[in-house]
């Protein structure tokens, strides 16, 4: 399987809660399109066709890469939270 790079991932899950809360608070057309836009891409990252199951599958991804020690503690931003 293929896994995503650990950086542009977890850039990629955080620009998603970014935009997710920028569209729930704004609600505009152009909030709108970037939620799009940001969904898509994570989709396409992670192999899956839904937020939800792209979500599940970034954690899974990064909690492999940390308990296998490619990346530190520290290198997985507690303020991340996946969620959909």
């Amino acid at each position: 399987m293929l896994m995503a790079n650990p950086a542009t991932l977890r850039n990629l899950v955080k620009r998603y809660e970014t935009a997710r809360n920028a569209h729930a608070r704004l609600g505009t057309s152009e909030s709108s399109r970037t939620l799009e836009d940001v969904s898509y891409t994570l989709c396409v990252t992670t192999g899956t066709r839904t937020v939800p199951d792209a979500l599940v599958v970034a954690a899974a991804q990064l909690r492999t890469l940390t308990s296998a020690g490619s990346l530190g503690p520290a290198s997985v931003p507690s303020e991340v939270q996946l969620t959909a």
